[in-house]
């Protein structure tokens, strides 16, 4: 095989199938439904030429008999009133209109017949394109209702196209959402051990939180014991104070001025001077 030839072939295959593709069964169903109305329209107007014609020779085969009695008429007048001669030419035109007529009503019967078998054709061709009709919508119909039902499942499955395109957009999004999480969560773990320091000074770590919230703790319950202390009363209160300081007004020694005070002199030992 040659290089032309098998270019040629490549061509013819590579045609064949974009052809294929792009064929829709349902417009070559309509494209044959047409084809046969156009083919019925021509054997109709077949019909319609041959019974044309039958009419016309049967208008012409009245003119001939109405001759032919004319004829036949001037023929016995003629002889009537004694000219033979007149008679005898009437009668020869009277068989030459009679031949006419004859050769006339032959043609008639031949297509009288040729109607007839067009009109049965007609009639055959047309039941066949109704019949086709039929089957034809109700192909388009099936090839409908399987190309829907594919293209559903095909959604449904999304391996169609269209549905691969948005189920790779939300696998993308799914992605980053996923990814911008773990990040998220990643900082704030980061954060709360120490590893980061937030530059905004917003941020504490859990020891720092959960000392203020001691200190808190402490503080609410120092202020629930003084107001305590004020509900109950400054009687008690008082002698605890006198027992803790003394009487008011006179000024506890304190231990640093016992401490400074200096001690008796001992008396000197005799012998320890000499």
């Amino acid at each position: 095989m040659g290089i032309l030839n098998r270019f040629a072939m490549i061509f013819r295959a590579k045609a064949n199938k974009a052809l294929d593709r792009a064929e829709d069964p349902r417009e070559t169903l309509d494209y044959s439904y047409q084809k046969q109305l156009e083919m019925l329209q021509k054997v109709r107007r077949g019909v319609a030429d041959v019974a044309t014609s039958r009419k016309r020779l049967e208008l012409q085969m009245n003119q001939l008999h109405q001759q032919s009695s004319k004829l036949k008429d001037q023929a016995q007048k003629a002889l009537s009133m004694g000219r033979e001669d007149l008679a005898r030419e009437a009668l020869t035109r009277r068989s030459g209109v009679e031949q006419q007529v004859t050769d006339l009503s032959t043609q008639h019967a031949t297509l009288q017949g040729e109607e007839e078998k067009l009109t049965l054709a007609a009639q055959r061709l047309q039941t066949k394109v109704e019949a086709f009709r039929t089957k034809k919508e109700t192909i388009k119909a099936t090839y409908t209702a399987a190309e829907a039902q594919t293209r559903v499942g095909e959604a449904f499955t999304g391996i169609s196209e269209e549905m691969s395109d948005v189920g790779l957009a939300v696998q993308r999004a799914e992605d980053k959402t996923a990814e911008l999480q773990a990040r998220s969560g990643a900082i704030d773990e980061l954060l709360a051990s120490g590893a980061l320091d937030d530059v905004t000074g917003t941020s504490k770590d859990d020891i720092s939180l959960e000392l203020e919230r001691m200190a808190s703790g402490n503080d609410v319950e120092s202020e629930l014991a003084a107001m305590k202390a004020q509900l109950g009363g400054g009687s008690t209160e008082a002698p605890r104070q006198i027992e803790g300081q003394g009487t008011p007004g006179q000024a506890t020694p304190s231990t640093s001025q016992q401490s400074t005070q200096p001690a008796p002199e001992q008396p000197q030992r005799q012998g320890e001077g000499s």
